[in-house]
């Protein structure tokens, strides 16, 4: 490990052991564009940062969630352009897994809910509030999964 100012800055090895994956997969997700080298030294090896474990984690999380790598690194791109803020960024990554997971389940709920008698859609869509679907529909807008996109 070296430091560039605040930074932390790991070979491949060091950042390999701390995010328990292998050098290869760090080669690998780079040669992809999922990682990037915060700097070179003069002998061509590569330094990366703290952010890139941070990113690391992400990803294996993200692949955790039977997201292809291409995928990640679409989600990965969006994210990195609303914000370099690691707490803001983890939390729309989590946010983003947590609202494809109820939409998977709200699929799966279609042909139980088209077998309702109409007096029971009523009632569950009285419990279905109105800001509940407006906070539904706004962070699918933020997401870019609204219907105007």
């Amino acid at each position: 490990m070296i430091a560039m100012g605040d930074i932390k800055l790991f070979k491949i090895g060091e950042l390999a052991r701390l995010a328990d994956i292998s050098p290869r997969t760090i080669d690998y997700y780079t040669k992809m564009g999922l990682l990037e080298p915060e700097k070179r030294s003069d002998t061509n090896y590569r330094f990366y940062s703290d952010e890139t474990l941070t990113r690391l984690k992400r990803i294996e999380s993200m692949k955790k969630e039977k997201y292809t790598l291409e995928e990640i690194k679409v989600s990965l791109e969006q994210w990195s352009k609303i914000s370099r803020d690691d707490v803001v960024t983890d939390k729309l990554t989590s946010l983003q897994l947590h609202l494809e997971q109820l939409a998977k389940e709200a699929q799966e709920l279609g042909p139980i809910l088209e077998k309702l008698k109409p007096s029971q859609l009523k009632k569950l869509s009285k419990m279905l509030t109105q800001p509940t679907a407006a906070c539904i529909e706004a962070l699918l807008l933020l997401l870019g999964k609204g219907p105007f996109t």
